[in-house]
């Protein structure tokens, strides 16, 4: 990481102030034998990777073409070029893509429903020339019909699997062998600490015609279960916890953690019961179990990725403009495959519960009565890449992501390459003293953890009682705030003296994209008069009056190598419930489908310029530049 400058101290007086500590002095459980890293540092260094990734493994992927596999993700993340689809007649791939940076670490989260099918029909053993497959493999888009449908609506597997699906069930154990193998391969477990790597999988339950409960599933070492539990195996999140319960946390030495993802797609169920099942069930009471198994299991949501941003929705109580970034125009995956009933699309609209701001503020809320907060979430984002190309968020040459948008099984897309409201994706950074998987995992179970929106800003947030107002400008900016406060996704400690909470807070631009910081934002959510509240403060930096040449993609305008401000609510109550988390905004920039229309040389003025494929270059209902951001998890006050 070097010598740069970290805006209040240098990154490489954070590392040498314990750069050789002990492994017996790991302020962590250590649960795997490996070397102790060179690069430790004791008050905890960024690392950047994804926790969202889908290679040929995952049955939607590979019916799009995708061929690469956990162990060509895991490469890539690593740094090095990688084919992507389309292939030509001798198997060769006619695109590569390579990040501009390598990732420090990622969990391969290929889909467990169908692990075992997707095996049979790619192979030549029994079940494998069955009807299903031969459509799976021929029919472009087939797979997500035929799997997906199966898995969500019937809850089955189709005939081909055999008595009690036994074939899918052993092929799936082999695939899940081998996701752990390469994961295990992947992990650097020398003391230079390079990259590592998680093994997990996703589990995609949903609801009547694609209304979301995906989970992600991160296993903290490779003491994992025999099998990857499906929604097919279990219904329900709570189903889910039991068998995590029994096949890992009542097992020596496994843990596990799941990440929500696009509560934006969940049409209202993301945030309700752990138990539903069916739609009947969306109206279940929350009891005190229910809500104590999600807190355990859910540190982490995931706030922004390929299909949309959850953090927050325009309207009602909301009215923060900067909600407006990156939204489907959807609440399910019905409007994306068009199965909603003509008619009948105002069913559609996107509703502010299914967004993460609202679950935070319910959270604080239903404490009193459950006696805890079921969404006290630390705020990551990841890509959703159904490529295999773990942390591909540039907006520069996006080529899409698969799954849910365009495919490039049979020839990449005329014009745009990936559907108009679809976006890079983002990441997921955690705080912590070295790069490995127990201390990684550590910093997301206390959810010291942020999300960018794929850039990489460094933030730091820390709340107290005591920070004095010139904090920014001293070189023990960052021992003050653990030594007399908390950091991100922390509880404030009993209050100190009779004056409000104060939050330190600041952010150092990404220096590879060049892109100046516009301003840094805390947004409060509290509870009064058993209502809840939010509101957004500006707290460093403001309108620098930057923008964009359209006809060029060039950034102008001033902004702010880095920020960093000492913030004291000025409306606090010791009384009332509240979070708070910072929001570091840069300065606009093209989004990705402006950059290839600037690319295509269209002028929305002459209709001669505008070719097959980027009619949504004049598309007015999607913006032509946004603000990179990053989310920190919050810091909670709790009476």
């Amino acid at each position: 990481m070097g010598s740069r400058r970290y805006g209040w101290v240098s990154i490489a007086l954070v590392l040498s102030l314990a750069a050789e500590a002990p492994a017996e002095k790991r302020p962590y459980d250590q649960t795997e034998k490996r070397e102790a890293c060179q690069n430790f540092a004791s008050l905890r260094q960024p690392f950047f990777g994804d926790t969202h990734v889908h290679t040929s493994y995952s049955f939607d992927a590979a019916s799009q073409s995708t061929r690469n596999t956990p162990r060509d993700a895991w490469r890539f993340a690593k740094g090095e070029a990688l084919g992507i689809q389309p292939y030509d007649a001798n198997g060769k791939p006619l695109r590569t893509v390579k990040l501009d940076r390598p990732l420090d670490w990622t969990v391969v989260t290929d889909h467990a429903e169908f692990f075992g099918e997707v095996r049979i029909c790619g192979g030549d053993g029994p079940g494998s020339d069955s009807d299903i497959c031969w459509a799976y493999n021929t029919i472009p888009g087939m797979g997500l019909l035929l799997m997906g449908l199966r898995g969500s609506l019937a809850k089955d597997r189709w005939g081909f699997c055999g008595e009690n699906d036994e074939l899918c069930i052993g092929a799936a154990r082999e695939a899940w062998q081998e996701v752990q193998a390469a994961a295990n391969e992947a992990y650097d477990k020398s003391s230079t600490c390079s990259f590592t790597s998680f093994i997990g999988y996703e589990w995609t339950g949903s609801m009547g015609q694609g209304n979301n409960l995906h989970r992600n599933v991160v296993f903290r070492n490779d003491r994992v279960p025999g099998t990857a539990t499906s929604s097919i195996d279990a219904r329900s999140a709570s189903r889910l916890w039991d068998s995590l319960e029994k096949e890992c946390l009542n097992r020596s030495g496994c843990d596990v953690l799941t990440i929500p993802h696009n509560s934006n797609l969940s049409a209202g169920l993301m945030f309700s019961s752990g138990q539903i099942e069916t739609l009947e069930d969306r109206n279940l009471p929350v009891t005190p179990r229910d809500a104590q198994r999600r807190a355990r299991f859910e540190p982490l949501v995931e706030i922004m990725q390929h299909k949309g941003d959850s953090e927050c929705l325009l309207g009602g109580s909301t009215t923060d403009e900067a909600c407006g970034f990156e939204k489907l125009p959807y609440n399910s995956f019905a409007g994306v495959s068009g199965l909603t009933p003509l008619g009948d699309r105002s069913a559609l609209d996107p509703v502010p519960s299914d967004y993460v701001r609202d679950a935070l503020k319910r959270g604080i809320a239903e404490q009193r009565k459950l006696g805890v907060n079921r969404f006290k979430y630390g705020i990551i984002a990841s890509t959703d890449t159904h490529l295999g190309t773990p942390g591909l968020t540039a907006e520069k040459r996006h080529v899409g992501h698969g799954g849910a948008g365009m495919s490039s099984a049979t020839g990449v897309p005329v014009g745009l390459p990936d559907n108009i409201e679809f976006n890079p994706g983002g990441l997921a950074v955690v705080w912590a003293e070295e790069n490995t998987r127990d201390s990684l995992f550590a910093a997301m179970q206390r959810k010291e953890v942020y999300g960018t929106s794929g850039t990489r800003p460094i933030v730091r947030f820390f709340g107290g009682w005591k920070f004095p107002k010139n904090l920014c400008a001293q070189d023990d900016f960052i021992e003050w705030g653990y030594a007399t406060g908390v950091p991100m996704g922390g509880d404030l400690p009993s209050r100190i003296g009779s004056k409000g909470p104060a939050f330190a807070v600041s952010a150092l631009r990404d220096s590879a994209t060049g892109t100046m910081l516009q301003r840094i934002q805390i947004v409060k959510g509290w509870v009064a008069n058993g209502k809840t509240h939010e509101k957004v403060f500006d707290v460093a930096g403001g309108d620098t009056g930057a923008s964009v040449d359209l006809t060029t993609c060039e950034a102008l305008g001033a902004g702010a190598r880095s920020l960093c401000e000492v913030w004291e609510d000025p409306e606090f109550n010791e009384s009332q419930p509240a979070f708070y988390y910072a929001r570091v905004l840069e300065n606009p920039t093209c989004r990705w489908s402006q950059y290839l229309c600037v690319e295509a040389g269209v002028d929305c003025m002459d209709r001669d310029t505008i070719q097959p494929g980027y009619e949504h270059c004049c598309n007015t209902d999607y913006p032509k530049t946004l603000q990179e951001r990053a989310w920190t998890s919050p810091i909670w006050h709790t009476p």
